[in-house]
Formats: C-alpha cells, structure tokens, sequence
C-alpha cells in the first residue's frame, strides 16, 4: 500500500468513528485529520468535501459487510447470520446507515436501485428453484431477512448486542434468526 492508499484508508477509518458518533452534520473534519494524521488539505483533495468523505465511509463500510456476508439465497438463514455476526463487529455500518437516514436519504433506496438488483435477481431465482416462498416478493425478501438479522443492531428499539455479551447470548439469537428465517421464508 503506498503513501496515498494509507492515507486514503485512516481517513476511511477516523471518518467512520466520527460520522458514526456525530453524523454528517456533527462530525468535525478537524478530528477526522487529527486522527488519521492526514492534513484537512490532503483530505479534501482525496475527498473534496465532508459529504462526499462520508459518502466514501459508508461505501467502504458497506463493502466490509459485503464480504463478511455475501448473499446466499439458496440458505437465508445462513444469510441472516453472517449478517448478525457482521453488525456485531461491525456496529458504524448501522450508525452510519442511521445517520444518512435522518440527514441524507429519508426515505426510498439508501444505496442505489442498481446496487440491489442483483440481490433480488438471485433472490427470484432462488424462488423459482423452489428455494424460497414464490408468494413473496423478493425485494420484500430481502428487505425483511436484512431487517430480522438487526434485530440486536445498534438500531434495536428493544436490545442492542455487543462483542461483550456471553456468547450463549449469541449462540440463542443465531440460532432464534436462523429459525425465524426458515420459517418466515422457505416454501
């Protein structure tokens, strides 16, 4: 990784504890500088302004979900867990969601509609090789999986998990998801 990338990369990171704690609106350039160590200048020649450096956080939060949790139609309940383990360690990305929720994206798609195309293509193929209920609208398929494996997000209204609770805590909850998955979508 040269100079460039690692600079690229802390501000990725400082920017992700910043905006998840504070959001856009809160956040400060000057503590994402300080604590990447990388000028304001340099960042905003990276970046060209603060949106546009959250934009790029959560885009690369994203994808750290993406590869922690790829989507497998043909096992939502495995699906649905690798994404409970991924907001569990990872709990910016739903901070940060929550975030451009309220202050960017109120309402419609929080990413773009050709992001989630091919999640519900391989959902409808998925149906129609008898893998999940075909009743189901496989946009609402996804949507649903997504929000049941936030259940224990830092977006709860009921219990937020954390990497501190015992892990029988997370055994049951990967267990109840993969359940509740199951039967909630297999034909």
């Amino acid at each position: 990784m040269d100079k460039g990338q690692a600079s690229r990369r802390r501000l990725l990171d400082a920017g992700a504890v910043e905006f998840a704690a504070h959001g856009i609106a809160g956040a400060r350039v000057d503590r994402i500088s300080a604590d990447a160590k990388v000028s304001k200048a340099q960042m905003y020649a990276y970046y060209g302004s603060k949106e546009s450096l959250f934009d790029a956080v959560l885009i690369d939060q994203v994808a750290g979900i993406l590869d922690a949790a790829p989507l497998t139609p043909e096992d939502l309940p495995g699906y649905a867990v690798r994404l409970y383990d991924a907001y569990l360690d990872r709990p910016q990305l739903v901070r940060l969601a929550t975030w451009a929720r309220l202050e960017r994206t109120p309402t419609g798609f929080l990413f773009t509609e050709a992001d989630e195309i091919p999640k519900i293509e391989a959902i409808g193929r998925a149906q129609a090789a008898g893998h999940i209920d075909p009743a189901l609208s496989a946009a609402d398929v996804h949507s649903m999986v997504i929000s049941m494996a936030m259940t224990w997000s830092p977006s709860s209204l009921t219990y937020t998990a954390t990497t501190a609770d015992p892990p029988a805590d997370h055994d049951r909850r990967r267990s109840s998801l993969a359940t509740a998955v199951r039967h909630a979508f297999t034909p």
